[in-house]
């Protein structure tokens, strides 16, 4: 796992998503997660199935944000867990061995080891800046990163009003994906933000 890692907005305009997504991935995403809390369940799967298709269209992993059954259901790669949702553990036994699970870990390396023991795919670290989308108190050290790399073989992801002016000193740490919602989506060329986003991993 390298790279960038999109994360969708909370939009209910499918099409919009789809077509917003493919741009991001053009742009050279190497990860999708498809992340809407405030969707009915029957959209939810609407727009996971549709965003799925094309991810698997271009070879890009798709990840499905808190929802397990969702994830069952469409054989999705993989699950991204938050803090206060299911064990680690409990997930890992239901989606088996080969799926993606990740685990949102904030500025814990308590949480994060545990996540990693339990069979985690990857830990998840943020908010490190503030964010236009999720609220939560910017606490997050930089630090962190290089701390969990030295103790973790799990990959480092980071999240939490990331930037291409801003996320560098955290690559720089090791992180080995930085995830992103606003600097991508809400760009007018996607594509653009996605690209300059991905190249901070090449230098």
């Amino acid at each position: 796992m390298q790279g960038l890692y999109a994360v969708t907005p909370n939009w209910d305009d499918t099409d919009l998503l789809l077509t917003a997504t493919e741009e991001v991935i053009r742009g050279g995403a190497r990860m999708v997660q498809y992340r809407h809390k405030d969707i009915d369940a029957a959209m939810r799967k609407i727009q996971a199935s549709a965003l799925q298709q094309l991810c698997r269209d271009y070879l890009v992993p798709f990840i499905i944000n808190d929802d397990v059954d969702l994830c069952m259901e469409l054989n999705a790669d993989g699950i991204h867990v938050g803090g206060t949702d299911a064990p680690i553990a409990d997930v890992r036994q239901r989606v088996g061995a080969h799926k993606i699970v990740g685990a949102s870990c904030y500025g814990s390396m308590d949480l994060a080891r545990a996540a990693a023991r339990d069979g985690a795919s990857y830990v998840a670290f943020g908010g490190f800046y503030p964010s236009l989308v999720k609220k939560y108190e910017v606490s997050t050290s930089a630090n962190i990163v290089a701390q969990a790399k030295t103790e973790l073989d799990a990959p480092v992801v980071v999240i939490g009003g990331m930037t291409v002016e801003n996320c560098g000193v955290l690559i720089a740490q090791g992180a080995d994906m930085v995830a992103a919602i606003s600097s991508i989506y809400a760009r007018i060329d996607r594509t653009k933000a996605a690209q300059e986003m991905s190249d901070l991993f090449k230098k």
